[in-house]
């Protein structure tokens, strides 16, 4: 008599990364009371999940983007579908959905469950030897500053014990400058938020330096005034002032709340607690690349238990389609009290779908960024 293997786990390890949905749906028929599987990614847009293993398959419906919003499990058709998000570390990848043969037990859940989990590891982790996934989630073409944009990004959203984190990037197939970056170490969580320069691949090569030469940094231990002025030191060595570069660089105390803050540009934060939103007013240094040796000096700002913090980069804040008063003193408020209710990862969505209805159909000029970090520590 075959006994069922512990994990799924070792199987996927040994699969080619592009085979991983063929592994999961085998190991689900072979052991499982289950007769089909479809595991479905989010597009670049977080506007619809796309089937994998049936790719000419019609995209998800309400119950999949319910389980990819709510990041809980969703159940269907008299408790023989099972939908289960797929994420690691917060990073929400798609949903496995997965048709039974007989009804869901509880412990039948739980061991489906951890299946999925083990996917969406192993996805994350396969992402980078294969196109398959990344063609699913495309559904166009990509402009070359784009490509080099989507390739920077650490990633999409991101939790913790104390935290939890978004960002979004809009339009998300014809990007320029514009970019954030993330990590956390120790309880310490680096969030920078760049403006670029300039257009098209010009402006994404700009920021490819900085984000690398500020990663640099940081990976030696540097804190982040080091970052800001190796960066700053970078593109003023290749460019000699003619281009430069606005960002904010913020490193957060995830056990006390302290943030520090390199104020070199134009992205703007406010913090929202409780309904309340008020602009974070910073003392505004040169922008990276402008002059040799610039220097920069560190600024203290202190979260509570609850605060929500957000980033924007000027695309939001100074949107201003056909004259309009800017996005940023009414639109931007107006979207964030909306917001006040949902996850990160759907608030930045949130702001990003409503900064298109303020452009009213008319193309947006500059590309934009906005990135939200909940602040949860003492809330528990």
């Amino acid at each position: 008599m075959s006994v069922r293997p512990a994990s799924v786990g070792s199987f996927l390890r040994a699969a080619p990364p592009d085979r991983l949905p063929e592994v999961v749906a085998e190991h689900l028929r072979t052991w499982f009371p289950v007769s089909a599987t479809e595991v479905l990614l989010t597009d670049l847009t977080m506007g619809a999940l796309w089937p994998v293993l049936e790719p000419g398959s019609p995209p998800g419906g309400p119950l999949e983007q319910r389980c990819f919003g709510s990041q809980q499990p969703v159940t269907d058709n008299g408790s023989r579908r099972l939908l289960l998000p797929l994420s690691t570390w917060g990073d929400r990848i798609g949903v496995l959905r997965v048709e039974l043969t007989e009804t869901l037990t509880g412990e039948l859940r739980t061991e489906i469950t951890s299946i999925a989990d083990e996917l969406a590891l192993a996805l994350r982790a396969a992402a980078k030897d294969t196109d398959r996934y990344r063609q699913v989630s495309r559904r166009q073409r990509l402009t070359m500053a784009a490509e080099l944009q989507w390739e920077l990004l650490p990633g999409r959203s991101l939790s913790g014990e104390r935290f939890r984190l978004a960002g979004q990037l809009e339009p998300a197939y014809a990007m320029y400058g514009d970019h954030y970056d993330w990590a956390v170490t120790d309880d310490r969580l680096t969030l920078t938020v760049l403006n670029g320069h300039g257009d098209g691949i010009e402006a994404a090569l700009l920021t490819t330096v900085v984000v690398n030469a500020m990663r640099n940094a940081r990976r030696s231990g540097a804190n982040i005034v080091e970052q800001a002025e190796l960066a700053s030191d970078a593109l003023y060595s290749r460019h000699g002032g003619a281009a430069h570069l606005a960002t904010l660089l913020l490193e957060i105390d995830l056990v006390g709340g302290t943030i520090e803050a390199v104020d070199a540009g134009s992205p703007r934060a406010l913090i929202a607690h409780e309904g309340d939103i008020r602009a974070v007013s910073l003392e505004q240094q040169l922008p990276l690349g402008m002059f040799g040796d610039s220097r920069y000096e560190i600024q203290k700002v202190q979260l509570e238990p609850g605060d929500r913090l957000l980033v924007v980069s000027d695309g939001v804040h100074s949107a201003q389609p056909g004259g309009r008063t800017p996005y940023g003193e009414t639109g931007l408020l107006s979207a964030l009290r909306r917001t006040r209710l949902q996850p990160p990862s759907e608030a930045v969505g949130t702001v990003i779908r409503a900064l298109r209805e303020y452009h009213a159909g008319a193309e947006q000029e500059d590309d934009a960024v906005i990135v939200c970090l909940d602040w949860l520590r003492g809330t528990a």
